[in-house]
């Protein structure tokens, strides 16, 4: 099984001996950190995974996804600075974190929603509900900072207006 089997002096497990921290890119990697600050983690391992083709051609060059990949660790690191790091390739994001997780000793997966509409969530297969329920180790949702929400918000009641005023035509 998966994880880390960190106990403290009372022999209580410690949910945050070592999380392991999937990030997107450079902007979801700092606040995925910042989200995960407050909660003070012994050790922090971040993850990238580069989306794989499968035999037709990657969503963004590997070159590419590496140069991200570093520039989200960089990211990460200026709020835990001795946090590892950890790419994986897989064209399967959800099997990617669990499997990463198993390999870096995880204690928890800590990751941050990326919010979007719930057309965007059913169509990407709504990866949060796939990982809470396919992780063999706990997985815990971070907060969103207020003023992103009110800027998802925001965009929602723009697509809709843009739907309306579309509509009418």
């Amino acid at each position: 099984m998966a994880g880390t089997d960190a106990t403290d002096p009372n022999g209580d497990r410690n949910l945050l001996a070592h999380a392991l921290l999937p990030v997107a890119n450079e902007s979801d990697a700092l606040a995925t950190a910042r989200a995960l600050e407050p909660y003070d983690p012994e050790r922090v391992t971040a993850l990238h995974v580069v989306e794989k083709g499968d035999g037709v051609a990657d969503k963004t060059p590997v070159e590419q996804s590496e140069d991200l990949a570093a520039e989200s660790y960089a990211a990460v690191r200026t709020v835990f600075p001795d946090a590892e790091e950890h790419t994986a390739y897989s064209r399967d994001v959800v099997d990617a974190i669990v499997a990463a997780a198993d390999e870096v000793g995880a204690s928890a997966i800590a990751y941050r929603s990326r919010g979007g509409n719930r057309l965007m969530q059913f169509l990407s297969g709504d990866l949060s509900v796939q990982l809470v329920t396919d992780a063999p180790i706990p997985v815990v949702a971070l907060p969103r900072a207020a003023d992103e929400d009110e800027e998802e918000a925001e965009a929602v009641d723009g697509e809709a207006a843009d739907a309306d005023e579309g509509g009418d035509a």
